[in-house]
């Protein structure tokens, strides 16, 4: 028995990769999330599937009825949004799954981090400025680990992309503020990334949280904060231009050459 868990992308159908979308055409069951995968995907998928929504139910029910339909030798897909290896709660349906004797094969999808930052025209890793990028979530009734409270992984000054923390702004400022960062420091933030009512807003730290309350913001959003947001970064470009496209720098298909 095998299962086929498919990361469904952020919203748009056409983010599926090549690979899911082939297993959603060929699967005799879906089962997706029904409040977050869009529902024009699943029809592209086996028009002779069972579709089946999993919005109401809890996990033991869930990874049972996956199971009924294994048994019965039918080719099952768990349709989740975005990638399911991050927030995607898939490894307690894998261990469930595994004590069963299925076997689970993943499937990665488009995240929401990254159809946000295709949104907002960002590079999140912008030399001489930030290499480094840091996917959390602010702590709200799910608690984090000591070690990755928000102020502390804030402390490294880096790009944050925040999930799953729309209704934790004032939160988010006041531990960035503490960690040191500037109340000017751009944030983006993109709402249903991909999706046909997209919305985006470009703000600060400083006013982030009445931004979000004066466009009603409260789920489905991705904030990215740093200075890699800048709007104003295409202006300053010179400044942070990468080794990868320098005539003067040599690597393994190119050879640098030297003024003068």
């Amino acid at each position: 028995m095998k299962l086929y868990i498919v990361g469904a992308g952020p919203g748009d159908p056409d983010l599926i990769t090549v690979k899911g979308l082939k297993l959603l055409q060929k699967a005799d069951v879906i089962l997706y999330t029904d409040s977050l995968v869009n529902e024009d995907l699943v029809a592209m998928g086996n028009p002779e599937a069972e579709v089946l929504q999993s919005s109401g139910m809890a996990l033991e029910e869930m990874v049972e009825l996956m199971l009924t339909h294994l048994r019965a030798g039918k080719t099952v897909v768990r349709l989740h949004t975005g990638d399911p290896s991050v927030y995607g709660a898939i490894m307690e349906q894998i261990a469930l799954l595994k004590a069963e004797g299925v076997e689970v094969e993943i499937v990665p999808g488009v995240s929401s981090v990254f159809a946000a930052a295709a949104a907002v025209g960002a590079e999140l890793t912008i030399p001489e400025l930030t290499q480094t990028l840091i996917l959390t979530r602010a702590e709200g009734r799910t608690p984090v680990p000591e070690r990755e409270k928000l102020r502390a992984l804030a402390e490294h000054h880096c790009t944050l992309a925040l999930y799953l923390s729309a209704t934790l702004t004032k939160k988010v400022v006041r531990e960035l503020i503490e960690a040191g960062w500037r109340e000017d420091t751009p944030v983006a933030v993109v709402q249903r990334a991909s999706w046909p009512d997209q919305l985006i807003i470009r703000t600060t730290l400083e006013h982030l949280d009445e931004d979000m309350g004066k466009n009603g913001i409260r789920k489905h959003a991705m904030i990215l904060a740093g200075w890699a947001l800048d709007p104003d970064i295409h202006e300053k470009s010179e400044q942070y231009r990468s080794k990868l496209y320098d005539k003067t720098f040599t690597h393994g298909y190119r050879k640098g050459v030297k003024e003068g």
